[in-house]
C-alpha cells in the first residue's frame, strides 16, 4: 500500500506502479459499486489531508481530497461556514475525496446538489502522472474536459483526486424540523403543497412511516416559519437527533444488500412502490433519491425497474457471499463512458471492476 501526503509524493506512487491501482479513503465505501478486481498497489489518501487555502470573503476553500469532511467542518465552523452537504457517510469520517468520487449526497441536496454543484476547482492524477486541473489555479488543462464533473460519480477509475476546491454557505443561525406520521403516498402529497407554497425546505425526506421537514433561518424569523408550515401540514416539532437516526437509516444494516436510484422526483413515489422485496426505504421526495434495502436476489429486478423509469441505480451494500449486480442495465451513454475511459486511463489501470460489466 502506498501512503502519499501531498500531490508531489501522490504522482510519485502513480509513476511507480506500472500495473493496476485502486484508490482507499477513509473505507465508509469500499463496498460500493461493483466488486474491485485484483490490483497490483493501493493508493491510500486519507494521509493527504488538511485544508491548503480558506478565503473567508469569497467563501471558497481549497482542501487536500483525504480531509475527512467533519474535519474540514470543524475548522470552517470558528468562520460561520460550512460546506453544505450531509452524507450519512459523513460521521463515518469520510472524505472529501471519496465523497466526490462516489457521487454521494444527503438532504441537504434540496437546496445544495450535490458535491457536483459544490465543487469549483479539481486537480487530478491521471494514469501516465499527468497533474491536471480545472477550476482556480490551473497547473494543466486537459482539452475539451469539464475534469470535476468527469471525476463526480467515477468511483475512482478515471484520475486519483488530489484537491478540490469547495464553495462555502453560512451556517444557518436555527434549524427546525418538523415530524409528519403518513404513509408513502400521503408524504407525497404532503410533499407537493410544501414545495409549491412559501416554506422553503431545507430538506424533505421520508422514512418509514415518517415524512422530515427542515426549515432553516433566523432565530427570529424562524419560530414564525415554522408555525406556518405546521399549520398547513401538520406534525410536531422533532427531537434535535432526528436527522442522525434518519442517516443510520440510509446507512442500512450489515447483511442486507442496499441500492441508491434516482428518478424525476414525481416518479419516485411510483417506483418506490414498484420495487420487489423491500425492508426499508429512505427517500428524498424533492430530489428524487432514496435508498432502499432489499433481499439480494432481487436487486437485479430492482435494477431493471429504476431503468425503465428512465432512472439511475447503485449498488451500495452486498452481503457476504452473494453476487447481487452493482449496476442495472447499460446506460445510453456507455459508448461516452468508455471514450473518456480510453482517453484519461488507456491501459485501465484505475479501479478495475468497479463498473463491471459496462466496462
Amino acid at each position: 500500500m502506498n501512503a502519499p501526503t501531498d500531490l508531489r509524493t501522490l504522482r510519485t506512487a502513480v509513476l511507480d506502479t506500472s500495473g493496476r491501482l485502486a484508490v482507499a479513503g477513509a473505507g465508509t465505501a469500499a463496498g460500493w459499486g461493483g466488486a474491485l478486481e485484483p490490483v497490483d498497489a493501493v493508493l491510500d489518501t486519507t494521509g493527504m489531508r488538511g485544508v491548503i487555502a480558506h478565503n473567508p470573503g469569497d467563501m471558497t476553500v481549497s482542501v487536500r481530497a483525504g480531509t475527512p469532511l467533519r474535519e474540514l467542518a470543524a475548522e470552517l465552523a470558528p468562520h460561520g461556514q460550512h460546506v453544505a452537504f450531509d452524507a450519512a457517510r459523513v460521521a463515518g469520517g469520510a472524505t472529501v475525496g471519496g465523497l466526490f468520487a462516489t457521487a454521494d449526497a444527503g438532504p441537504a441536496a434540496l437546496v445544495h446538489g450535490s458535491l457536483r454543484d459544490l465543487v469549483i476547482g479539481v486537480t487530478l492524477v491521471l494514469a501516465d502522472g499527468t497533474v491536471a486541473s480545472s477550476g482556480g489555479h490551473v497547473i494543466k488543462n486537459v482539452a475539451g474536459y469539464d475534469l470535476a464533473k468527469l471525476v463526480h460519480g467515477s468511483y475512482g477509475t478515471l484520475a486519483v483526486i488530489a484537491e478540490v476546491v469547495l464553495r462555502l454557505h453560512p451556517v444557518p443561525e436555527s434549524t427546525a424540523t418538523l415530524s409528519v406520521a403518513c404513509t408513502l403516498p400521503e408524504a407525497a402529497e404532503l410533499a407537493a403543497v410544501v414545495l409549491g407554497g412559501p416554506y422553503e425546505p431545507a430538506a424533505l425526506e421520508w422514512a418509514e412511516g415518517t415524512l422530515l421537514i427542515k426549515v432553516d433561518g433566523t432565530e427570529r424569523a424562524l419560530p414564525a416559519r415554522v408555525e406556518r408550515l405546521r399549520a398547513a401540514v401538520g406534525g410536531s416539532t422533532a427531537e434535535p437527533d432526528i436527522w442522525e437516526r434518519h442517516a443510520a437509516l440510509v446507512r442500512g444494516a450489515d447483511g442486507r444488500a442496499s441500492i441508491r436510484v434516482g428518478v424525476l422526483p414525481s416518479r419516485l413515489p411510483e417506483l418506490l412502490g414498484a420495487l420487489p422485496r423491500v425492508s426499508t426505504t429512505t427517500a428524498g421526495l424533492g430530489t428524487g433519491v432514496a435508498t432502499v434495502t432489499v433481499e439480494p436476489d432481487a436487486v437485479a429486478e430492482a435494477h431493471r425497474l429504476v431503468h425503465e423509469m428512465g432512472g439511475t441505480s447503485a449498488l451500495r451494500a452486498r452481503p457476504a457471499g452473494t453476487d447481487a449486480p452493482a449496476w442495472g442495465p447499460p446506460p445510453s451513454a456507455l459508448g461516452v463512458l468508455r471514450a473518456i475511459k480510453a482517453e484519461l486511463d488507456p491501459k485501465g489501470r484505475f479501479g478495475p471492476g468497479r463498473f463491471a460489466p459496462w466496462m
